[in-house]
């Protein structure tokens, strides 16, 4: 009977210790889960957006995917006065719409400043509506500010490089506010990785990633 008693005894002890052990493992993940939705919400308060038009968003699209510290690039259109318009409806160069990159970017890793910089040396800023052979005003260079902060970087930036005489014409870009974005359709999102090997790629696209490749070699991502 004695016995008996004893080996429910260690039986109950070891179920209370089961137990204890559980709810200290099951403390330690809440915790470890907090600490990580903390780092979470941290980082998702230092998210932006940036938004530029440059010309065919195939070829700038590939040079920003490639910055350290830029999250997503989506190509879209901006500035005009159709919603949602299509591809085709841009090329007809009746919704007044540019072609542009709707840039999230992390602003521990890469600043607006550091984006602009790249902005202007991804494209020709001082053809009026054409980059190359790309003719119309889709193709125009412009800078959708979201606030009153990009807005004044966007025009310092402008003006000093004007003043600079970096160019040999004047900087066209357009500084106007975002009013909408609409994101063009899934076949031209990732155009250049899903295209590489068309001759527009190769031929266009490709020398403008490597040009800037080499010109901010420190900023690429590993």
């Amino acid at each position: 009977m004695k016995s008996t008693f004893i080996k429910q005894f260690f039986i109950l002890i070891a179920g209370v210790l089961t137990i204890a052990a559980w709810i200290s493992c099951a403390n330690k993940e809440s915790s470890s889960k907090s600490l990580y939705m903390g780092n979470t919400e941290h980082e998702i308060v230092n998210l932006d957006t940036a938004t530029f038009g440059t010309g065919c968003f195939w070829c700038t699209e590939a040079i920003f995917q490639q910055m350290e510290g830029v999250v997503k690039v989506t190509s879209g259109y901006s500035g005009g006065h159709v919603a949602n318009p299509t591809y085709e409806e841009v090329c007809s160069k009746k919704t007044g719409h540019a072609e542009c990159l709707q840039i999230v970017y992390d602003k521990n890793k890469i600043s607006y400043d550091e984006l602009l910089e790249i902005f202007w040396q991804a494209h020709d800023p001082t053809t009026l509506n054409q980059q190359g052979n790309d003719i119309g005003p889709q193709y125009r260079s412009v800078i959708f500010y979201r606030n009153n902060e990009q807005q004044e970087l966007a025009e310092k930036y402008k003006t000093e490089l004007d003043e600079s005489g970096a160019w040999d014409k004047p900087i066209v870009t357009a500084i106007d506010p975002l009013v909408n974005f609409y994101p063009a359709d899934s076949s031209h999102q990732d155009y250049y990785r899903n295209n590489s090997a068309q001759p527009y790629c190769y031929y266009v696209i490709r020398p403008k990633v490597d040009k800037i490749k080499k010109i901010f070699k420190d900023r690429l991502k590993q």
